[in-house]
């Protein structure tokens, strides 16, 4: 029973009040009495009277529950307080009914909304990137690894301007025209290439239709999730590489260990001084295919992680400074006097310490294999506001870096020698595995030809550039650009310097 019970409703206070006259007329002809003009007065204005004031009476509780309930639709928490009184008790009641269904549909709406937050934290924390698109291929939605990949400005926008690949966008608009699931394959060539493989789908928004959208925008839509297959096309890449490359580049020093070893079983046998020549020979061949097999192995790990950043930092400076001190006896074999040019603050650099180390080891190495005898190998390490870019030629003879942009704070290392220099033909084959400027010389000194390829593929995968200028007759000068680590910039370091100085 309402709690509302007690009080007589309105509406039988309505009835006694509207009968009144009549009750009054019927009684007065009863007892015989003649009407007098109070009481054809009476009888004339209470009807009306009585109506005006009681639909008055409803007309502002009506009113005042219109403006409670728009109140509640402002300040959900008026739900859960009392009905403002006096009013009439059907209305009280509706007020109360009011309050009651805003609280479901509170309960119901902060249900919803902790669906909805669960749902788009499930949707981010997916490893591969999941694109929503509608039917006129507008992006709509974009979880935490599409965002990472393409950019924050991905939603709202064509997906032709953020996915250039026609294939893709093929797929995706045979989905969207009512055609069944694609699977397609494409590479992104920047910042290091990379394979994904493409799912489009059919999708159809549950919930229906939206107030703003008809039915033909909303149906259908397609949503699209790219796998990252670059690590299954690298290694299948990589065994093929490594069959050629070994079959190859072993192929020589075999033939030689199989000719020895078939002389010394044979005519040799009983000839020590050529049973030394021979082994000492054989020994080298050996100590070749060994070396060729590490920096196999050594580039195959590397390209394998290319695609993946490093986290760490680099301290530079004395980077260059251990690897220098590991190639300081070859360098006083070799009558070269090895350099450090090195201001006295450097910003540590985004990447693996002993990767980088790599580098500069490849880098010094060749620079003291072509170097000429009593002169000087500079190791030098400057800040950069941002790297060159583009394959421009460089006034001492070329310039060979990855095509892009590249902005932002860098650390310059470059290695600077006094060889024969190296022609323009040859600058943007240097990085290729295997390729030598001078076969015989290269292979005399023990180079296996992947040095610069393994250089390669480290500055790849630090984010980095890589630059070559040389002349010839005047030497080469190998400059490696590496970003800055996060937040600590030249203009920071320098403003240290200057303040401990």
């Amino acid at each position: 029973m309402s709690k509302y019970a007690a009080r007589p409703p309105i509406y039988v206070l309505a009835i006694v009040f509207l009968l009144a006259p009549l009750v009054t007329a019927l009684v007065s002809l009863a007892v015989g009495q003649s009407w007098s003009p109070a009481v054809f007065l009476f009888a004339g204005m209470a009807p009306p009277v009585g109506a005006f004031v009681l639909v008055w009476r409803w007309r502002m509780a009506v009113r005042a529950l219109a403006q409670h309930v728009q109140q509640m639709i402002t300040a959900p928490d008026l739900a859960n307080r009392s009905v403002p009184m006096p009013w009439p008790d059907d209305v009280v009641e509706l007020g109360v009914a009011v309050g009651q269904l805003q609280r479901v549909a509170l309960k119901r709406q902060d249900r919803l909304a902790m669906r909805l937050e669960s749902n788009e934290l499930i949707l981010d924390a997916l490893p591969d990137p999941v694109i929503l698109i509608a039917t006129d291929r507008q992006v709509t939605r974009a979880n935490h690894a599409a965002r990472l990949l393409f950019g924050d400005r991905i939603a709202q926008r064509d997906l032709a301007a953020t996915v250039r690949n026609p294939s893709v966008l093929e797929a995706v608009d045979s989905v969207l025209g009512g055609g069944g699931s694609r699977l397609v394959e494409f590479s992104s060539p920047v910042p290091v290439e990379r394979v994904y493989e493409a799912r489009i789908k059919p999708f159809v928004r549950p919930g229906g239709v939206g107030p703003d959208e008809s039915a033909d925008e909303s149906a259908v839509r397609a949503l699209l999730t790219l796998h990252d297959i670059s690590a299954v096309k690298r290694s299948e890449q990589m065994r093929a590489d490594f069959v050629a490359n070994a079959s190859h580049e072993l192929r020589t020093p075999l033939s030689t260990l199989l000719g020895f070893i078939e002389t010394l079983r044979g005519p040799a046998r009983d000839d020590a001084e050529a049973r030394d020549k021979f082994l000492s020979i054989m020994q080298d061949q050996a100590v070749r295919m060994s070396r060729l097999i590490a920096d196999l192995l050594s580039l195959s790990r590397i390209e394998l992680d290319e695609n993946i950043p490093p986290t760490g930092t680099v301290d530079m400076v004395q980077n260059v400074r251990r690897s220098m001190a590991a190639l300081e006896l070859r360098a006083t074999d070799r009558m070269i006097r090895l350099r450090v040019e090195a201001p006295d603050a450097v910003p540590p650099v985004l990447g693996d310490d002993d990767q980088l180390a790599q580098v500069l080891q490849n880098l010094v190495s060749n620079a003291l294999t072509y170097s000429r005898e009593h002169t000087d190998v500079i190791v030098r390490v400057t800040l950069a506001d941002a790297a060159p870019v583009g394959g421009a030629i460089s006034p001492l003879g070329g310039r060979l870096a990855p095509r892009g942009t590249s902005s932002g704070e860098m650390v310059a290392v470059s290695v600077t020698d006094r060889g024969d220099g190296i022609a323009r033909t040859h600058l943007p084959r240097l990085t290729e595995r295997f390729y030598r400027v001078d076969p015989a010389r290269s292979r005399a000194a023990g180079g296996t030809g992947l040095g610069l390829a393994i250089v390669k593929h480290i500055v790849n995968r630090h984010r980095g550039r890589l630059t070559i200028e040389s002349e010839l007759g005047r030497g080469s000068v190998f400059t490696v650009y590496l970003p800055v680590a996060e937040g600590i910039g030249p203009a920071v370091v320098r403003a240290q310097a200057d303040g401990a100085a």
